[in-house]
């Protein structure tokens, strides 16, 4: 499938990479928790370039999806695509496949697929990154909610939505592990 491709090759532009040359900074990879993510990002640079890594991973796969859905693809078709781009993300070929955990590009793909759930998932992860002050629980605890209020709000796209919870879920397993020995790093 063609557009599958297209997803990986859009997903694949980390955003921070790009962000952090444009502002003279480091590569977010050498640094920190060495993930080319926004919360990473943020603990090196500040709030505006995590905004903006934020904007650039939710915003590269849109076109894409936007093309599918125009094309009439079946729900599952656009899901599989909006996987091609979180494939992408956290596997880009460009950088021998180390990429990000997909966070923000999943909630760009859901804001397109299922945007109430992307609503409702960015809702719960701010609340929780504001008390817990830890992006992985915020980040877990959102992913595992996905396809609970998909089930509810978007009811075709709860099978997409849960392969892209398995694989939010999987690119955090060495946070799963820091959090249970209680060394995960703070916002």
């Amino acid at each position: 499938m063609p557009l599958v491709a297209l997803g990986y090759l859009s997903g694949s532009w980390l955003g921070s990479l790009t962000v952090c040359r444009l502002a003279g900074r480091g590569d977010p990879r050498l640094a920190g928790s060495c993930n080319p993510g926004v919360s990473n990002v943020l603990r090196l640079y500040g709030l505006r370039l995590a905004f903006a890594t934020l904007l650039l991973d939710a915003v590269k796969g849109m076109p894409v999806l936007w093309l599918a859905m125009g094309l009439g693809f079946p729900p599952w078709a656009q899901g599989v695509v909006g996987l091609g781009v979180l494939l992408g993300h956290s596997y880009p070929v460009w950088h021998r496949f180390r990429g990000g955990k997909a966070v923000a590009s999943a909630f760009g793909v859901m804001l397109v697929l299922a945007p109430w759930v992307a609503l409702v998932c960015a809702a719960c992860w701010a609340l929780l990154a504001w008390r817990v002050r830890t992006a992985a629980v915020a980040s877990l605890v959102s992913a595992a909610l996905a396809p609970l209020a998909s089930v509810w709000l978007a009811p075709e796209y709860t099978g997409v939505v849960i392969a892209f919870t398995a694989l939010v879920l999987a690119r955090h397993v060495l946070n799963i592990q820091r959090l249970g020995r209680g060394n995960e790093p703070g916002l």
